[in-house]
């Protein structure tokens, strides 16, 4: 897979109470050619992230006005902007309410600030455009009711577009061009988040949930996305779908 870069000058929006970290935080990625902004509550940050438009989003768990979890399920309502959700509770179950409630990454305080920059650096490189399309044919239609969209980087349903974040577009996409064949676990992280995610199952499973909740009729008894148990995953399509989209 071809290696992206990292847009010059990424506008990122930290949401964070904690002064301290803030500034070290923001120093630390202003020195690394980022543009920092910060809020320090809930509210504020929502009315900051619609005013300036972020490229990607940090945001603390525990804040004052609106909590984090609170302040994702807003922005995910109107935006795909990546989100890092930060917090000092690293229990399983906070991870998979991160996840599921729409962040992209979720990491654990404390934790070093070339850690999180390194995962800063791993999303806005993930989300930005890297899936080679055709010069082609832009509408390919993968059965009588899913569509692909390329120059939308959609997928339609039944004629009417879904909406998929970016990360959920990405997967599915490299499910579609695959389709029919068992992509193992390992190189769908790697397609779709990076080489430094294999290992982290738990992205991958959440994610295709994520898609079948979407996508499928029954989500619990899917039809398109199939899990082959200790294998991976495929797109089963029928066999008249047309050749690999990319």
């Amino acid at each position: 897979m071809a290696m992206t870069l990292v847009p010059a000058g990424a506008k990122l929006l930290l949401i964070e109470d904690d002064a301290t970290f803030a500034e070290a935080l923001r120093h630390y990625l202003t020195a690394h050619g980022y543009e920092v902004r910060r809020a320090a509550d809930g509210q504020e940050g929502l009315r900051l992230c619609y005013a300036w438009q972020p490229q990607l989003v940090i945001l603390d768990v525990m804040l004052p006005k609106l909590d984090g979890w609170a302040v994702c399920a807003r922005l995910r309502e109107l935006s795909d902007v990546p989100i890092i959700m930060l917090s000092a509770r690293g229990q399983e179950a906070d991870r998979v309410r991160g996840l599921q409630g729409g962040a992209d990454d979720y990491v654990t305080k404390p934790c070093s600030l070339r850690e999180l920059a390194a995962r800063i650096e791993v999303v806005l490189r993930r989300v930005a455009p890297s899936l080679a399309q055709p010069a082609g044919a832009q509408i390919i239609p993968l059965d009588g009711d899913i569509t692909i969209d390329l120059a939308g980087r959609q997928v339609l349903k039944g004629g009417q577009p879904l909406k998929l974040t970016r990360t959920e577009w990405r997967l599915f996409f490299v499910l579609a061009d695959n389709a029919g064949q068992i992509i193992p676990h390992e190189r769908l992280l790697e397609r779709v988040w990076g080489s430094e995610y294999i290992g982290n199952t738990e992205y991958l499973k959440l994610y295709i949930w994520r898609l079948r909740r979407k996508i499928e009729q029954d989500p619990t008894s899917p039809k398109y996305i199939i899990t082959e148990h200790g294998i991976g995953h495929r797109l089963s399509l029928p066999a008249s779908r047309p050749n690999r989209v990319a």
